[in-house]
């Protein structure tokens, strides 16, 4: 496994655990939205303090980029707050079922018309089945957990 796969791997680990731990602090406070805002403000420490070692230099090229860029962040919000939100009452199994079936399309479509500059990976029929299979395996884990 190469290190980008090993760190993509961590990431995907890290995201139902975020869940879980954002939506017991959104309960254990009383609202889901301090519990985000908390969240905010802990990974903008850790991301300045990660932009402050490796060179607060590419910050100076911010002015010159696109503004639909910045959706990226709303996008971010959008997650954490609802999953804050629903993972309580819905499940954090559940929640996040829906998330990576929402993933595996649009990262579809991104790669198939190489939106935002991805590199484009045509969707074939291999890889459109390779998509259902990963779709169906989240499903079962759904399911199976139900029984």
């Amino acid at each position: 496994m190469t290190t980008q796969a090993l760190i993509m791997l961590l990431a995907g680990v890290g995201i139902p655990v975020l869940a879980a731990l954002n939506a017991r602090l959104g309960t254990g406070i009383g609202s889901p939205a301090a519990a985000a805002l908390i969240l905010f403000i802990v990974a903008f420490a850790a991301t300045g303090l990660t932009v402050l070692a490796t060179g607060p230099g590419a910050l100076r090229a911010l002015p010159g980029q696109p503004a639909h860029l910045f959706l990226a962040g709303v996008l971010v919000a959008f997650y954490v707050l609802s999953i804050t939100y629903i993972a309580p009452t819905f499940g954090v199994g559940n929640a996040v079922f829906f998330v990576l079936l929402g993933q595996l399309i649009s990262a579809a479509i991104i790669d198939h018309f190489g939106l935002f500059g991805a590199q484009v990976k045509p969707l074939d029929a291999l890889r459109a089945a390779g998509i259902l299979v990963m779709a169906a395996g989240v499903a079962l884990t759904q399911v199976a957990g139900r029984g």
